[in-house]
């Protein structure tokens, strides 16, 4: 794991902390989508939608709300962190994460009729269709009728920051290039860059990183020493389970992921 000091923009993290700026969320969004936004509400770093006080939840990146157009916008920075592109499911959680959104206007009491309109975007640092471009864009458009668009207000959209293609706007270009490398090219990059100076230099912030870095360090090797100690079958097995839902637990707070999800996750950290 990273020291806090070496955190970039790309670190979901630092990501985070640093899209908490409404100027720079919006800055950020309007790069990317190419349109002016309008007023922003705070963005939420994740932001939690929960069916029941007991149910099942998850923690959507960093959330927000453009007032003026009444449209939701959830940004999730994605690297592959030395993993396969199939381990993320990036398709369906693109689908959780639209339907968590619905379901939390619905919960509040919003009629379907009024649903907002939502954009779910992932910042991909790697090509997560392998076709090559920048962008991927998907809404609902008839099988039969190409031509005839469901107009159900939802868009799911993925970013290529390695791409090569020809048709990349320039400065979408240049945000591409500083989440790679963390070198500012433009004044948006420039912004980012002392955000990210600043945040680097928040001892709050940083342990608050540490304390999360060492808690997943202590349970993912009380795990592996589990498997490494003798004694009853039963015992190493019981130590195991309570290592896993310890971890579990952490990365539901923590990591955004939903109860299904961190069970997965845990087991397969302390099985490495």
């Amino acid at each position: 794991m990273k020291q806090y000091e070496e955190l970039m923009f790309r670190d979901d993290f630092m990501f985070g902390k640093v899209m908490e700026d409404v100027n720079l969320c919006r800055k950020v969004l309007e790069r990317l989508m190419q349109y002016d936004i309008g007023e922003l509400v705070t963005p939420m770093r994740e932001h939690e939608v929960k069916f029941t006080q007991d149910g099942k939840s998850i923690r959507l990146d960093i959330y927000t709300e453009d007032v003026e157009s009444n449209t939701i916008y959830d940004a999730e920075m994605q690297n592959l962190n030395k993993k396969r592109i199939e381990y993320y499911s990036l398709p369906k959680r693109s689908r959780e994460y639209q339907a968590m959104i619905d379901m939390d206007q619905l919960l509040k009491g919003t009629s379907y009729r009024k649903l907002k309109d939502s954009k779910v975007i992932f910042i991909c640092t790697f090509d997560p269709f392998g076709r090559g471009l920048y962008k991927y864009s998907f809404e609902e458009n008839c099988i039969e009728d190409e031509s005839l668009s469901l107009n159900d207000g939802t868009s799911k959209i993925f970013y290529n920051t390695t791409s090569e293609a020809l048709d990349i706007p320039n400065d979408i270009k240049l945000l591409f290039e500083y989440i790679n490398d963390g070198k500012p090219r433009d004044t948006l990059t420039d912004e980012i860059d002392i955000a990210v100076d600043i945040a680097r230099k928040n001892k709050e912030w940083g342990s608050a990183y540490m304390k999360s870095v060492t808690i997943l360090d202590d349970v993912r090797e009380e795990g592996r020493e589990e498997g490494r100690e003798e004694g009853r079958e039963e015992g190493r097995e019981e130590t195991l389970v309570a290592s896993t839902q310890k971890l579990a637990r952490f990365l539901r707070e923590h990591g955004r992921l939903s109860e299904e999800e961190a069970e997965v996750k845990a087991k397969e950290i302390l099985n490495n």
